[in-house]
């Protein structure tokens, strides 16, 4: 007489044991698998151990899913899902003794295992077998926030995520970059880049398409993430972009050109920086705007008094970085303008210009400036400055491709007051 082959589940320290023949069915309640009365010798299902804080039959979900085969018989596939159909990846030993988990199980989760057999005559068994996974004894929660807020931006618009803890281990930055999901229509191809330990930015390797709407959400509910921290609340995001609006401002000839899906549509005499307040280069996203500004030297360490200092108002301010460089009207150099830079690092034009500018860029697009004698760009802390990466560099900031790029703490990023006219 043969023997069938055995099947043993072990989860955390709650032993599941199934027997399985090679013809064996599914078998248990509807409602709770595993603590069904026993079907027959082939079919008995058991535990032994621990079970779970509160309800018995819950089992840890801090600990993988393992399962093995006595010496009569062989694992040859098996699949394990939740409720929602999401597969729990895992590897196969090459001689099918034994099957473990590789993907984190979530907490207060159904999942269905699906085992396939085959004893040492090769006829095939199968058994389907269900558990719920309880609540860790001890765990911290990472919750993850969105942003922009939702509505309309420029094609340079980065999508963040800022985790409500720090995560530093690789491993558990790639199950947090793996959840974290953006959607784009048009479809394109995008990445994460981690900024710090607790925050991520996610851009297309070219600007988003014109009129897209792009969706960012969590699938982390639930699912371990490192020792005790586990993911939480993540409220669904969705913003749209208008057309591609880039201001390409030219230190050299003192101009500034604004293009809208790609054909001109103005020229605006500018002045930037002098030299000793060079104008930043590179790429930079429109922040935000302020109909009216007090800007002084002072915010930028010009001692009061002296040949640099300045006390102004300043109208139709469009912000492009933290630290204070704007895009502005400056009538008190318009004889500078298209002609000279004279100013303390901002891109100043005449109030009508302004105006108009003012008018028609929006937070997320584009101002890229060249010919500058200044430094370029920072990438991260003092603005979006994503856009002065590579496409390779920035996937190397990815947990999933390369090692997390080298950032500024989150506290570099302070909003600062006004620096420059």
């Amino acid at each position: 007489m043969s023997h069938s082959p055995r099947i043993r589940t072990v989860v955390s320290c709650t032993a599941l044991v199934v027997a399985l023949g090679a013809a064996a069915t599914a078998c248990g309640s509807d409602d709770h698998p595993l603590s069904a009365k026993p079907y027959d010798a082939a079919g008995q299902i058991s535990f032994s151990g621990p079970v779970g804080e509160k309800k018995p039959g819950k089992v840890d979900p801090d600990k993988p899913l393992v399962i093995t085969s006595d010496d009569d018989g062989r694992i040859t596939d098996v699949t394990a899902t939740d409720a929602s159909g999401r597969y729990v990846a895992g590897e196969l030993a090459a001689d099918g003794a034994r099957w473990h988990s590789t993907s984190p199980l979530a907490a207060g989760a159904h999942y269905t295992v699906r085992v396939s057999t085959e004893d040492e005559d090769g006829a095939p068994g199968r058994k389907v077998v269900g558990f719920d996974t309880g609540t860790p004894k001890t765990k911290k929660t990472l919750d993850v926030t969105f942003g922009p807020k939702a509505g309309k931006y420029g094609v340079g618009q980065p999508v963040t995520a800022e985790l409500s803890a720090p995560v530093k281990d690789k491993a558990a930055r790639a199950v947090v970059e793996r959840a974290l999901k953006v959607d784009s229509t048009p479809a394109v191809e995008g990445a994460w880049h981690w900024v710090d330990d607790k925050t991520l930015h996610y851009r297309p390797k070219e600007y988003w398409p014109t009129h897209a709407t792009i969706t960012a959400h969590s699938n982390l509910g639930g699912i371990k993430i490192g020792d005790r921290l586990w993911g939480g609340n993540a409220k669904t995001l969705k913003i749209t972009t208008g057309d591609r609006l880039i201001a390409l401002t030219d230190a050299a000839t003192h101009t500034l050109t604004v293009y809208r899906n790609g054909e001109q549509i103005n020229q605006i005499p500018v002045t930037t920086g002098k030299p000793g307040f060079d104008t930043r280069n590179g790429v930079k996203v429109v922040l935000g705007k302020e109909y009216f500004v007090r800007m002084r030297g002072t915010s930028i360490g010009i001692a009061e008094g002296s040949a640099d200092s300045y006390d102004l108002p300043v109208y139709y301010a469009t912000r492009v970085t933290w630290s204070g460089e704007y895009v502005h009207a400056a009538p008190w150099s318009t004889g500078s303008q298209g002609y000279a830079n004279v100013s303390h690092g901002c891109t100043g034009m005449s109030t009508s210009n302004a105006e108009w500018f003012f008018d028609t860029f929006n937070v997320g697009d584009i101002v890229k400036v060249v010919n500058s004698d200044g430094d370029t760009m920072d990438a991260f802390g003092n603005g979006f400055g994503d856009w002065n990466l590579g496409w390779k560099s920035w996937r190397d900031g990815s947990a999933l491709v390369g090692g997390s790029a080298d950032a500024p703490n989150p506290a570099e990023r302070a909003r600062l007051r006004p620096e420059s006219v």
